[in-house]
């Protein structure tokens, strides 16, 4: 049963207004002395309270609530503890896994990752990849179909620093180490003596030329490099979880956009400076102006962008499509949005910018030229063998497969849960230390919860019979089966606001109360009633964290 549209039924009866109105004014009171749901009466007239009251005096108490309440201008409704845990563990009881999935059906292109194949993925495209892994999951739990796509960015004058480089201290040498870091290695190398030796900036941009031009042996050289390149980013792709639909080179497509230029000239939304550059004027749109095509005729990041938004809505006619991109690319996608609207394209107001804050170090800011960016690969090496040494000192006794398996899944939830539970609009300090600590708001500590809540489960044994859930009344029980009964409301605000820190917080939140009742009622009981009931909400617990584990791309451990 879903009570808050039962209780949104109930006021729209009362109050004739819209069920929409009503569902956007019903929340949740910040204490649960309050009740479960508080609906405000400041729009029924002129005496809130009074009209509160009425409406109380009106309503036939139903089965599911307890007790209807005015607090001043609110009426509180109370839930009826024991139906909403016998729903609530009987609905995860049966759906398992799916509890909470919802039944959207967009048709949804999500794009996230966008490396440059001059150097490895660094810490900062582990928040990029996480929030794009974490969407994709959940999206597609809520019931839509997601298409996860890369822009693979291969041209330009930064891949031809690293190409320069290797022409001149390569050596014809074959990539010693993963492809990524080899070849990232010359594109240090390259600012390194840039310092020493400036014209090698114009020597850089002879090459970007002979590229343009197609040279066989430049051109030999870029193909070669890249796939070096890409080779070592499938490999973290596969160690991360992630796997993507399409991936579109910049290459390929970066001259395409030529001809939504000119036909933003015919269509008028465009003009010509002094320059013969092709520019959309935004001023009116509080933006500044933006160069679509340059004034010999070549083309910017823009034009590529125009382009592939079209060639997507071709490949997937989509309802919706969410770049994942860092805040510096805000006006940007400003831009970008508002010269699709203004060429009129049908895709234009689906279009939404998924802006995350900025990952530094506790040492400061990154900078990939001066070599003193985390790449991805060491970030990840690194909280593995944290984890092992923790997992070690805990078990000595583990088989060392076991060990290796269990350390590389808790250093991937470590990353993953520090990456997302931060609000995306927020720059964040990665700390790996503080990331892997089992107690705290780590994602090993929620896998060490749901490890217990499995241990629990094996030494109580199995829910037979029917359970009492009158059993279930405690002050920490309740306080779980409250937050279960949110968890599916929750997935879907998640979901349509792509707020991944809402389902984080959540996580902990159920967690914490978990420990709590851990720690107050005993599962294990000769009381065989009490025990089945009491089982049967670890299982519920269990279950939950599980989905929400899963959606976050974090594995749900047994063991720890």
């Amino acid at each position: 049963m879903d009570f808050k549209e039962k209780i949104i039924s109930l006021i729209a009866a009362q109050t004739k207004l819209p069920v929409a109105d009503v569902a956007s004014q019903l929340s949740i009171p910040p204490t649960p002395e309050l009740g479960d749901y508080a609906f405000p009466c400041f729009k029924l007239g002129k005496n809130p309270q009074e009209q509160a009251e009425n409406i109380q005096k009106k309503i036939i108490l139903p089965s599911f609530l307890s007790k209807i309440e005015v607090a001043g201008p609110y009426l509180n409704f109370f839930l009826n503890p024991e139906m909403v845990t016998r729903e609530v563990l009987s609905a995860i009881r049966k759906q398992k896994s799916k509890y909470g999935a919802g039944k959207a059906s967009k048709n949804i292109v999500l794009e996230f990752c966008g490396p440059n194949t001059n150097k490895p993925l660094h810490l900062g495209h582990l928040r990029n990849i996480s929030l794009g892994q974490a969407l994709n999951k959940i999206l597609s739990f809520q019931g839509n179909t997601v298409h996860p796509v890369n822009i693979i960015n291969d041209r330009g004058i930064h891949i031809c620093q690293s190409l320069l480089a290797y022409q001149k201290w390569g050596n014809h040498q074959q990539p010693d180490k993963k492809g990524d870091h080899f070849v990232g290695d010359f594109y240090v190398r390259f600012a390194q003596e840039l310092k020493q030796n400036p014209p090698l900036k114009e020597e850089a941009q002879q090459i970007l030329l002979q590229w343009e031009r197609k040279d066989p042996s430049v051109r030999k050289l870029w193909k070669t490099m890249n796939r070096w390149v890409l080779q070592g980013f499938t490999q973290t792709y596969k160690r991360f979880g992630i796997k993507f639909e399409k991936e579109y080179f910049e290459s390929e497509y970066y001259e395409h956009g030529k001809e939504i230029a000119f036909e933003g000239i015919q269509k008028r939304v465009f003009i010509k400076d002094d320059t013969n550059a092709i520019v959309a004027p935004l001023e009116k749109y509080h933006l500044s102006d933006k160069i679509i095509l340059r004034g010999d005729g070549t083309s910017v990041y823009i034009t590529q962008d125009l382009y592939l938004a079209e060639q997507r809505y071709r490949d997937f006619q989509f309802d919706r499509m969410i770049y994942v991109v860092a805040s510096e690319q805000n006006l940007h996608f400003q831009q970008l949005f508002t010269i699709l609207a203004l060429l009129k394209k049908p895709y234009a107001d689906t279009l939404q910018h998924l802006s995350y804050g900025l990952v530094n170090l506790p040492t400061g800011r990154m900078k990939s030229r001066e070599g003193t960016v985390v790449d991805a690969d060491d970030i990840m090496d690194e909280m593995s063998a944290l984890a092992e040494t923790e997992i070690r000192s805990r078990y000595p006794g583990l088989a060392e497969r076991e060990i290796k398996l269990r350390a590389e899944q808790i250093g991937l939830a470590a990353i993953k849960f520090f990456m997302l539970k931060t609000d995306t609009a927020r720059d964040m300090v990665f700390n790996p230390e503080e990331s892997l600590r089992f107690e705290g708001e780590t994602g090993p500590y929620l896998q060490y919860t749901h490890a217990r809540a499995c241990s629990l489960e094996r030494k109580a044994g199995t829910v037979s019979g029917k359970v009492s859930h009158s059993l279930l009344s405690g002050r920490e029980e309740q306080r779980i089966i409250t937050l279960l009964l949110k968890f599916p409301p929750l997935v879907e605000e998640t979901a349509a606001h792509s707020k991944v820190h809402l389902l984080c917080h959540y996580l902990l939140s159920l967690a914490q109360a978990f420990n709590e009742f851990y720690h107050a009622c005993p599962v294990i009981s000769e009381e065989k009633e009490l025990l089945q009931a009491r089982l049967a909400l670890v299982q519920a617990v269990r279950q939950v964290l599980a989905n929400g584990l899963t959606l976050l791309g974090i594995a749900a451990l047994e063991e720890m």
